[in-house]
């Protein structure tokens, strides 16, 4: 679904990767995990065309998009929810999930909605309250709700346990499960560590722009390294 080749990029004349290459394939729950400032937000924002690639590949379902915009990216089914989630605080519910589904027809603006409040029935319960009012789980939800609008292939997900409890962030991790049982493919980017393993299929771990480890979570969960670095303050 996803093939990134000796990936290079950064901001402006700062280069951050350097030879990223990773692979999602299709109904995986993939992890890219490091630590703050390692380059995993970068990452994303590149394959989104957010941020331009210095060189190297960027291939998702069959076509390379290095030079492709943001939107038609989007377009293409692959949708980005962000740490900072992007809400539309003054807005309610409703429109923020509208707002997720815009090239849509009305039928498939229909249909989809009644999909994303089958996932989230919070979200229907409170359909018309402003999503500034809300709780740091509950725009959680809007915020996957709306990436899921236009029926993605692929989610990326930065930082999705951002703000919030303990109790939601297993919440949010068993969306994910939920959705890759509905056959969407997930790459997060998580600081929890323990938990992002436990639900994920395989990881990457990014230190200093560079890809140093990768393999099958459960694997990557007993490896020495990972234990001391990653998982020591969570034991």
């Amino acid at each position: 679904m996803l093939n990134i080749t000796d990936l290079e990029g950064g901001y402006g004349d700062l280069q951050i990767l350097r030879k990223v290459s990773l692979t999602v394939k299709k109904g995986e729950i993939v992890a890219l995990l490091g630590p703050n400032g390692a380059g995993k937000t970068t990452t994303l924002k590149t394959i989104m065309g957010i941020l331009p690639d210095i060189s190297g590949e960027i291939v998702f379902d069959g076509k390379k998009i290095n030079d492709f915009s943001t939107h038609n990216i989007s377009k293409m089914g692959l949708s980005y929810i962000p740490e900072d989630r992007r809400l539309f605080p003054g807005m309610t519910v409703i429109d923020n999930l509208l707002m997720g589904g815009y090239s849509l027809t009305k039928e498939e603006t229909k249909a989809n909605l009644a999909k994303v409040f089958d996932i989230f029935p919070r979200l229907e319960e409170r359909k018309k309250q402003y999503a500034g009012t809300m709780s740091g789980g509950e725009r959680q939800m809007l915020a996957i709700g709306r990436g899921l609008m236009l029926a993605p292939k692929m989610i990326i997900v930065d930082e999705p346990s951002l703000g919030l409890a303990p109790n939601l962030v297993e919440d949010t991790f068993e969306v994910f499960s939920d959705l890759q049982k509905e056959g969407v493919t997930i790459l997060v980017v998580e600081q929890n560590v323990n938990l992002t393993l436990e639900h994920s299929d395989r990881a990457y771990i990014l230190e200093q722009g560079e890809i140093n480890m990768e393999g099958n979570s459960e694997d990557l969960k007993e490896n020495q390294y990972v234990q001391n670095v990653y998982l020591g303050a969570e034991n």
